[in-house]
């Protein structure tokens, strides 16, 4: 979108985890604000018409009616905790909350290139975004002690993988499949 552009391309303007997204992830996106390729959207319309606030909870006029619904549904990313992730950027500071998305995109480029038998990227994506950060630690350190660390992705540990993340959601009660508009 012309004119839009952001320095902090992990969060989005609304609250979504650029960083952990597939599309960022296989460079068909720049991220929310990235310049040439980035998508238009309504809200980054919004924040030009509101003096370019970095984020939404900037804005004076945060939460607006964008934000009804706007977790329920997902796209290529999950949106399940947009608005949540946002608030929770706010409360944190940006500078911590974009260092704990760069740990977590850490993890996800070892998962897509280790233990993605090419049928687990959004799984993963979705896990890394929807898990704490200290679970996703525990994770990572029982695949490099149960897996052959730097081998071939094979589909053992693929499965294997995928297995710890389902539990780990499961035991939380978070869902790790995107959630389609019917």
């Amino acid at each position: 979108m012309k004119g839009f552009c952001r320095q902090n391309l992990w969060l989005s303007l609304c609250g979504l985890n650029c960083g952990l997204c597939p599309m960022r992830a296989g460079g068909h996106c720049p991220g929310c604000g990235g310049g040439e390729g980035n998508q238009s959207c309504k809200i980054a319309r919004c924040s030009l018409e509101h003096g370019k606030v970095e984020y939404c909870f900037q804005c004076g006029c945060y939460p607006c009616g964008k934000y009804e619904k706007i977790d329920e549904f997902d796209s290529f990313i999950t949106h399940q905790r947009q608005k949540a992730d946002l608030e929770r950027a706010e409360r944190m500071g940006l500078a911590r909350y974009s260092a704990e998305q760069a740990e977590k995109a850490e993890i996800l480029a070892v998962l897509l290139s280790q233990y993605n038998d090419g049928r687990r990227k959004t799984l993963f994506c979705t896990a890394v975004n929807l898990l704490e950060l200290e679970k996703l630690r525990e994770i990572m350190q029982d695949l490099q002690d149960n897996t052959a660390a730097g081998c071939s992705v094979t589909k053992e540990k693929s499965v294997y993988a995928a297995k710890l993340f389902q539990t780990a959601a499961e035991e939380r009660g978070v869902t790790l499949s995107l959630r389609k508009k019917k």
